[in-house]
């Protein structure tokens, strides 16, 4: 489907959604509005102009680019090693070889700082050129632009590059867990064997003094072993977190892209926001549709139809105030015409309703969540598409 760019239309179904959202209520099913290019009323297009044009559209909130996850920011730099000297005995000679085994690992455990703090750097960059992508979309949007307007594909895609380097920066980290991992194994089998070297007979009091030492230097090694696994493991998460997330939201800002009108961050990421921010209401179970209005009415009675800045909005609005809300589209189609006339729109009702579908999964709304339903109506004069919230 093509769509136009109709700031009346989204006028329009701003007043529905607002009335509905905050209990309003009307008399007449007929008094609608519609995301068509025709007052439902019956008024003409000069008289519907007039009263649109007083009435202030609800701002529509930019939701920038989730700020990406703090890093850890310590370095992992060993002290060293103590020397020491052989004393001519067999656990001496033990003690010269845990030594020079320990200086090993330590120079692992700094190739592994160094490469930790390295890709650190690189997610940063990636993440600071992925946002300006993002902010710079984001602000054209919000003044307006030209649907599918080829300078913003161009940073859409620029920024759909930066965010698969953030994901091949998570990589980084992942091979660099496996080898810290291994340094944590090697570190546990040192302090094992540093341990057993006491109970070696034929030692000097100097050789239990050096391995003394060297047991405090196994252990701080260990420690710090640790805390870089650790530390390397959190970053991991929050980063594969933060990435998943962006995801779902530059799904939803193609959307907008396309529209060329601004909608927001991911429909899931906002329905978990809400959640997080203490939301109770948590009614999921489907009703019957007898008596309800329907949330948003799509009219399509002619070839294009701008409808998703609007269904964006009420949505939105609609996991703000219930995170684990569900919803049902359903075709609505005209019951006059004869039955080969019904069978036709039928079909196309519920084409309509596959790609109002597909446009809300883009929007970032699980599959899950939304149901499709189809019906005949004698009220409709063209096909339509109800939206209901669940």
């Amino acid at each position: 489907m093509t769509f136009i760019n109709n700031r009346s239309i989204v006028v329009s179904a701003t007043v529905l959604i607002t009335g509905l959202l905050t209990g309003c209520s009307f008399s007449s099913e007929s008094l609608l509005p519609s995301l068509t290019g025709e007052d439902p009323s019956g008024t003409s297009q000069q008289q519907a102009q007039a009263p649109a044009a007083r009435q202030q559209a609800a701002p529509v909130r930019s939701q920038p680019a989730a700020q990406p996850p703090a890093l850890g920011t310590t370095k992992f730099e060993p002290k060293g090693v103590t020397s020491g000297s052989n004393t001519g005995t067999f656990v001496g000679q033990k003690a010269v070889e845990l030594r020079n085994e320990l200086r090993r690992l330590q120079g692992g455990v700094s190739k592994n700082n160094s490469e930790l703090q390295s890709v650190r750097a690189k997610t940063v960059q990636d993440s600071q050129r992925y946002h300006g992508a993002v902010s710079a979309i984001n602000a054209r949007l919000q003044v307006g632009t030209t649907p599918g307007n080829p300078v913003l594909v161009e940073q859409f895609n620029q920024a759909l590059s930066d965010l698969k380097k953030i994901g091949d920066d998570i990589s980084d980290m992942n091979v660099l867990t496996t080898n810290v991992t291994a340094d944590s194994t090697l570190a546990a089998f040192l302090a094992e064997n540093t341990r057993a070297a006491f109970r070696l007979s034929g030692a000097v009091d100097a050789d239990h003094q050096q391995l003394a030492i060297l047991e405090d230097e196994v252990n701080r090694t260990v420690v710090l072993i640790d805390r870089l696994l650790k530390e390397l493991s959190e970053d991991i998460q929050r980063q594969t977190n933060y990435v998943a997330t962006e995801r779902s939201n530059l799904n939803t800002l193609s959307a907008a892209v396309k529209s060329g009108e601004l909608m927001g961050a991911s429909l899931t990421n906002r329905a978990l926001t809400a959640a997080t921010a203490g939301t109770i209401n948590r009614r999921t179970s489907p009703r019957s549709l007898a008596g309800r209005r329907p949330l948003v009415v799509i009219r399509f009675d002619r070839a294009s139809v701008a409808y998703e800045q609007a269904l964006y909005n009420a949505v939105s609005r609609s996991l703000e105030r219930r995170p684990n809300a569900t919803f049902e589209l359903v075709a609505v189609a005209p019951a006059s015409g004869g039955a080969a006339r019904v069978a036709l729109n039928s079909n196309k009702a519920r084409r309509n309703a596959e790609n109002v579908m597909r446009s809300l999964q883009r929007m970032g709304l699980p599959p899950q969540r939304i149901a499709v339903s189809a019906r005949t109506s004698q009220a409709a004069q063209s096909n339509e598409v109800h939206l209901y919230l669940n």
